[in-house]
């Protein structure tokens, strides 16, 4: 009786956000069949291996349905949420404080000199999904779009985050969705969705298993293990991310938006990191991957990163070659950015092995804006 009881108990334990995200992404990917067989093996009590879908193709598949799942549960989840804001600002806009506070902010409106309440002028409204790229300390491609390039832009982008993280972990798509709620609250509809995203899955500590020593008959990129990180893994997270943003933006906006993504620039992995990585500064990312496994030549380095970036375009352009993402698409920015090591030339575009200066991110800044 104690153990029912106990079950019960822990059974009755409400679950937190990511959890229940997390089952509801699993049961979504089960079969009916692969439920009953997990019924018969809970009777039979032995455990089983966790095994998922071998085929590409099929993980395709799936990963299109779960990324539509997953936007059709967390815009379902946030509808109480949405009821409780309106009950709040219904509440705030009764008595004499909402009158007293109204005449407040018009008086400091009327008399307000800023540039930025003056100009209301905007090119359109873009909300952007994404790592560093879009969520870079003083400068990065959205802080142009929107101070040089005239767009307004609501983000959700955080550094470091991998595209595993954005498709699985829940918490950036729910980001997103909260995002979309703000824009159409102020009657406007999207210009274009924008995603960055797939440095954090190949960059960093795991960087170095994606090469051969340098001094193996097969040195250079290992292709198997880079096909089966970029054209499998990062491939199917890209697809449920994409399918999730897409079927968001139809349920709450009533139709689809466009999406423009990028792969990166050909990277110079010099061993700098953010303001030259020292101590817990972040970075280097790709240095002490090539050291482990014997490359100690820039120019060999750089081919290499160009191979790898090349690769990852062309998983791109599978991606958005499906049917289902024909709204879907690249901004180029392969060549933007020097890579001369001549004099270092190269480092006039690039603040640091993964990183643009400022100069480098209003190149691909100006590229997305002649996309958009």
């Amino acid at each position: 009786m104690a153990k029912r009881r106990k079950a019960t108990k822990q059974a009755a334990t409400p679950q937190i956000g990511w959890e229940a995200f997390a089952a509801m992404s699993r049961e979504a990917l089960r079969p009916a069949g692969k439920r009953a067989a997990k019924s018969l093996r809970k009777r039979d009590k032995r455990p089983a291996a966790p095994k998922g879908t071998t085929s590409v193709e099929q993980a395709t598949s799936q990963a299109l349905r779960l990324g539509r799942k997953q936007a059709a549960w967390i815009v379902e989840q946030r509808k109480g949420k949405l009821a409780q804001r309106a009950r709040a600002v219904v509440s705030a806009g009764k008595g004499p404080a909402r009158k007293k506070s109204a005449r407040r902010i018009k008086k400091t409106v009327a008399a307000a000199k800023a540039p930025a309440l003056q100009a209301a002028a905007s090119r359109g409204v873009l909300v952007a999904e994404g790592d560093s790229w879009f969520d870079y300390p003083f400068y990065d491609v959205l802080h142009e779009l929107d101070d040089a390039l005239g767009w307004d832009v609501e983000t959700v982008a955080h550094r470091g985050d991998s595209v595993e993280s954005m498709a699985y972990d829940g918490g950036q798509l729910e980001d997103f969705v909260r995002a979309i709620e703000r824009v159409v609250r102020r009657g406007q509809v999207p210009h274009a969705i924008l995603l960055s995203g797939g440095g954090n899955d190949v960059a960093g500590d795991q960087f170095a298993m994606l090469l051969n020593h340098r001094s193996s008959p097969m040195f250079g990129l290992n292709p198997a293990i880079a096909d089966g990180v970029l054209a499998t893994r990062i491939r199917v997270a890209y697809t449920t991310v994409l399918s999730a943003v897409t079927t968001a933006c139809e349920n709450l906006l009533g139709a689809r938006v466009p999406i423009l993504l990028h792969g990166y620039d050909y990277p110079v992995p010099d061993g700098r990191g953010f303001l030259g990585g020292w101590g817990p500064l972040p970075g280097p990312w790709l240095e002490p991957g090539f050291r482990e496994k014997g490359y100690d030549d820039l120019a060999e380095r750089t081919g290499i990163t160009r191979d790898l970036i090349d690769r990852f375009y062309a998983m791109l352009n599978e991606v958005t070659a499906l049917p289902a993402f024909a709204h879907v698409s690249i901004v180029d920015v392969r060549g933007a950015l020097s890579i001369d090591l001549a004099n270092d030339r190269y480092k006039d575009w690039w603040g640091n092995e993964m990183h643009p200066t400022f100069k480098g991110f209003r190149k691909v800044a100006d590229l997305f804006d002649a996309k958009l």
